[in-house]
């Protein structure tokens, strides 16, 4: 267990201090200090941002890492573009990215790690490598980091947007019009398991796209993310009457759902951190999803292969 003690040294707050000091990461330090390790002048300290002047002590220990076995996970996932910086992979539906307390079975993270992938650890030890998250049951294209270096790039770019998905859904009526939602989102204050259109939430712009209705009056969409806000497509596809199939959260009791939710990230493109050559990764459509088009959309047009360009085409209109 790494531990010790040591003089600030300088005025200024306790992470940036404890972040100089110990060469770590913001985000480890932040859990470091919530998890109550970080002590000055022999008191707990649980705020980040929490004042230190140059005669205080600093006290903080590193809890040694649980010794996990991952012999027993047995999860199939396709490797859809990788070197030596970067990992971008298709993500099944069921699959949890990251683990929590709440999560009992293997999830990403613990199949990266049985593959002795070199992950970054800028987001701590539950979150190595992962740049974005993927919810629960939405499949599709994930990018992974391996090291620091790309990591803090292409985090930079989620931020500036020069990163960026499409998805592609299907839900349950189709929409009157290609348009774009840009409403706040936060967490339900009447169901804590939901997010929701909250005043004073986080900035939230989704656009979405009509491709085309199936003989059942489903519709494949796709959807473009200007942010990346929990639930954001499912949220704002609520605000206009509409639910994505096998959406068992925000969709509705009374129609009878898909095993699965239809929401998959198809197109993934980025700037690679190293090379600045621009990249773009398409996820192929999983067995189930491909089954449903072939059965109730035109059987002559090859869903799963749409290019990049015609992904495009279908957003000409839409004025962000």
């Amino acid at each position: 267990m790494e531990s010790g003690k040591f003089l600030a040294g300088g005025a200024g707050r306790l992470d940036k201090v404890l972040s100089f000091k110990l060469q770590k990461s913001r985000n480890q330090i932040e859990k470091l200090i919530k998890d109550a390790l970080v002590k000055v002048n022999g008191k707990v300290v649980l705020k980040t941002s929490f004042k230190v002047s140059a005669e205080d002590e600093i006290e903080y220990r590193f809890l040694e890492a649980e010794v996990q076995d991952y012999s027993d996970i047995d999860i199939e996932i396709e490797r859809l573009y990788e070197d030596d910086d970067i990992l971008v992979i298709n993500k099944p539906s069921g699959l949890v990215v990251h683990p929590a307390p709440s999560v009992k079975e293997p999830t990403l993270v613990d199949w990266l790690r049985k593959q002795n992938i070199r992950l970054s650890t800028i987001s701590g030890e539950e979150r190595n490598g992962i740049v974005h998250r993927l919810d629960k049951d939405t499949s599709g294209a994930i990018l992974i980091a391996k090291s620091n270096f790309a990591h803090e790039a292409l985090s930079k770019q989620l931020q500036d947007r020069s990163m960026g998905r499409y998805y592609l859904a299907v839900i349950n009526y189709p929409l009157k019009d290609d348009l774009i939602v840009h409403k706040p989102i936060a967490r339900n204050p009447k169901n804590r398991l939901k997010m929701g259109i909250v005043e004073g939430g986080k900035d939230a712009k989704t656009a979405f796209a009509k491709v085309v209705q199936s003989q059942k009056d489903t519709e494949l969409i796709v959807a473009k993310l200007f942010s990346g806000r929990t639930h954001q497509i499912r949220v704002h596809l609520t605000t206009l009457n509409r639910y994505i199939l096998g959406d068992r959260l925000y969709g509705s009791n009374d129609q009878k759902l898909e095993h699965r939710m239809f929401l998959h990230a198809y197109l993934l493109y980025f700037i690679h951190p190293i090379s600045k050559e621009r990249v773009e990764v398409r996820a192929p459509l999983f067995n189930d999803m491909k089954e449903y088009f072939e059965k109730n959309f035109n059987k002559d047009r090859e869903y799963d292969k749409l290019t990049k360009d015609e992904i495009k085409h279908y957003f000409k209109d839409i004025t962000a």
